[in-house]
Order: C-alpha cells, then sequence, then structure tokens
C-alpha cells in the first residue's frame, strides 16, 4: 500500500511574506505625490509596486461625490484619507467624461 504523495515541509511564515504584495504607508504615499506637481496613476502604480488586474478599480468618496481610483483597496484608503484632509486633489478623466481619477496632484506644501 502506498502512501498518498504529503509535502516533507510546510511553508514558512517567511516564504508566506515573501509572497504578499509590497506593504506601503500612507505616508509614504502622500510623500511621494507632495515631491511633484503632478502624478499620473500609472507612474504611481508602478512607483509602489501596485501591480493588479487593468480593471482594478474602487470608488472613494469626495466632498464632490463619488469618483473611481485604480488602486488596490489599501492604497484607495490612503488617497481617499489624503484628499478628505485636503493634502491631495484629483484630476479626472475628461474624454470621455467619467468620474475616474487619472492622476494627482499636492493642494499644500510638505511640512518638515
Amino acid at each position: 500500500m502506498t502512501e498518498p504523495n504529503v509535502p516533507l515541509t510546510t511553508p514558512t511564515a517567511e516564504a508566506a511574506a515573501d509572497e504578499l504584495p509590497h506593504a506601503n504607508t500612507a505616508a509614504q504615499l502622500r510623500r511621494f505625490i507632495k515631491s511633484r506637481a503632478y502624478v499620473p496613476m500609472h507612474e504611481l502604480r508602478r512607483r509602489f509596486e501596485l501591480n493588479g488586474d487593468a480593471d482594478d478599480v474602487l470608488p472613494i468618496n469626495t466632498a464632490d461625490g463619488r469618483v473611481f481610483v485604480g488602486l488596490p483597496e489599501r492604497e484607495s484608503q490612503f488617497l481617499s484619507d489624503l484628499v478628505r484632509q485636503g493634502d491631495v486633489g484629483l484630476e479626472l478623466c475628461r474624454d470621455p467624461d467619467v468620474a475616474i481619477v487619472v492622476g494627482v496632484y499636492p493642494m499644500r506644501p510638505i511640512s518638515h
């Protein structure tokens, strides 16, 4: 009688952590946006290694209503907080005219 194929080792927490996406912070996102006059969304995704599907889009609420941003959930929440605090502005797509974010820009200089 043969035994079923059972792995000899189990994955370690370290190996599992290597498979997780890079953990960014709200402060890193804020500093990066504040260091430039304008940041297109594709640059933000590239800089922070926010790889995902092309149709990954989440809604965020702003003072002007709901808009959609092509970032993972965690980073979308960071961006929503920065907008709500008045630190970051959003450029929306105008052709076609839809409420999807195509870029971000600083609203106030960064304080040290």
